[in-house]
């Protein structure tokens, strides 16, 4: 489509100030620069950015930590008697560290290791003392928070809405493509429809010319002259509202493929392509088959049933009490008379103080008021959830429905008005032969060409109804990309 497009704007010489585009021209700069569809854009990034918060909750935390403590107590006497007690001093240097975090399946986990140095005098007798210990702790859930916890729940349902957005992003796209479509036709319909009303204010023209010459040569009444150029003046007025109509209707083509509407507000917009009534073959059983299957609105209504049922399961979970399995490991170090914390690592290497713990803890909640009644509202949200999911399914079937029924009644219009059109001008030819010869009237004439205006009105309105139905159509069925060729990829 792109090779296609580029090659007809080379192939293109189009005057100053007059933008020549195709449909696939509109789509494609729609695609790149519609401000709608770049701001939807940003959507899938930032619930990927819900995902990555969401995951840090496995993130591990790591401390670190150093402490100098001093202390000096006071001298005195020794019970009963004169005898002075020297006072005593301790200096304390300490390094503690710490890693916890928390694992996908819910066993919460603590590395620790310390060294401690105390140092001083007591009675004027000096120590030197060092200790340490390096452990690591575990807590994995048996009843609440073992098949999911708030953490795996924030990280499943950003997961749901990631999908939820680019389908999201997908049902914009669409949106958007068919609004360009469905303007691209109604442009066409307004140029058109100008082009008629040219041609309904040239025939009154002519009409007014040919009686001003009857009317002087004394074969016409005055009173028919007034007729025609009040004919004339009418059809005037309706050509000037077309065009006023055609201008508007390019703003809106305009604003839909650009992101820089000041730079083509003065230039004139013009489609290419002509309006036709292309056969389409209608089955309401595999369009209902592509609504039901293919619409990102119905996908994403699916999500949300299965985003409830992933808060139910949690909520499920909160009613148990917590059962835990606890337990820890570790070494431990002291010694006398080493400086600094070499003994003490030297022990904890050597794995000579091991100590452990084991066993289990129950926290009952009495009551349990909170979880028994948010399971109960997710009891209730799913079933809302699944009522609207049939309801949107419904929906959708009705709107296939009646976009089959649509397009069938437009594309029939169009040969009646194809007809209709061909009649009146056949009619008003011979009208007009009737009235050179005088067998006919002005007013005759003048219904005529209003019969023939309204015809041709008619006509191209039904072409334009008929593509815009296929348009609506495809939109309902989900298949807008599909049917347009064009490839989307979410990154």
């Amino acid at each position: 489509m792109l090779a296609g497009a580029a090659l007809a704007a080379l192939a293109q010489t189009n005057v100053p100030g007059v933008r020549k585009m195709s449909l696939e021209d509109c789509l494609q700069s729609a695609l790149e620069k519609n401000l709608d569809l770049r701001i939807a854009r940003y959507n899938p990034p930032m619930a990927l950015a819900d995902l990555q918060t969401a995951k840090a909750g496995y993130d591990p935390n790591f401390s670190v930590a150093g402490a100098h403590n001093y202390s000096m107590s006071g001298g005195g006497l020794y019970p009963g008697t004169v005898i002075p007690v020297p006072p005593s001093t301790s200096d304390q240097n300490s390094f503690n560290s710490s890693l916890g975090g928390l694992m996908p399946w819910g066993l919460n986990y603590s590395l620790q290791g310390n060294v401690a140095e105390t140092y001083g005098s007591s009675s004027d007798i000096p120590f030197d003392v060092s200790s340490g210990s390096a452990s690591i702790s575990l807590t994995q859930p048996l009843l609440k928070n073992f098949w999911i916890d708030q953490t795996r729940l924030n990280v499943k349902v950003a997961r749901n809405r990631i999908k939820y957005s680019e389908l999201g992003l997908k049902q914009t796209i669409m949106s958007i493509v068919t609004t360009v479509e469905q303007a691209y036709y109604d442009l066409i319909y307004d140029r058109e429809n100008v082009t008629v009303q040219e041609k309904a204010v040239e025939l009154a023209t002519q009409l007014v010319v040919e009686n001003k010459k009857r009317v002087e040569v004394g074969a016409l009444a005055p009173l028919d002259e007034k007729q025609a150029e009040a004919q004339a003046a009418s059809s005037l007025a309706v050509l000037i509202a077309a065009r006023s109509t055609l201008a508007i209707q390019e703003n809106t083509v305009k604003q839909l493929v650009t992101d820089d509407y000041a730079a083509w507000q003065s230039g004139e917009l013009q489609p290419t392509a002509p309006l036709t009534a292309p056969v389409r073959v209608f089955d309401r059983q595999i369009s209902w088959s592509k609504g039901l299957t293919e619409r990102p609105d119905l996908l994403q209504a699916k999500l949300d049933v299965e985003r409830q049922g992933i808060t139910l399961k949690y909520n499920r979970n909160q009613l148990f009490p917590e059962l835990d399995l606890v337990g820890s490991y570790g070494q431990g170090a002291s010694g006398f008379d080493i400086s600094e914390f070499s003994q003490a690592f030297n022990q904890i290497g050597q794995g000579s103080r091991p100590f452990y713990s084991y066993g289990a803890q129950l926290i009952f909640p009495i009551g349990n008021d909170s979880a028994r009644a948010a399971y109960k509202k997710s009891k209730l949200g799913m079933e809302q959830y699944l009522l609207t999911l049939k309801k949107l399914e419904q929906t959708i079937m009705a709107a296939i429905d009646n976009d089959i029924k649509q397009a069938q009644s437009s594309f029939q219009q169009v040969a009646a008005t194809r007809a209709a059109r061909e009649y009146a001008a056949d009619a008003l030819d011979a009208e007009q032969k009737k009235l050179e010869s005088g067998k006919s009237t002005t007013y005759t004439v003048l219904q005529m060409q209003r019969d023939l205006t309204t015809a041709r009105g008619n006509e191209i309105q039904a072409l334009a109804a008929y593509n815009k139905a296929l348009a609506q159509l495809s939109l309902d069925e989900g298949s807008t990309l599909q049917r347009l060729g064009i490839n989307i990829e979410v990154k």
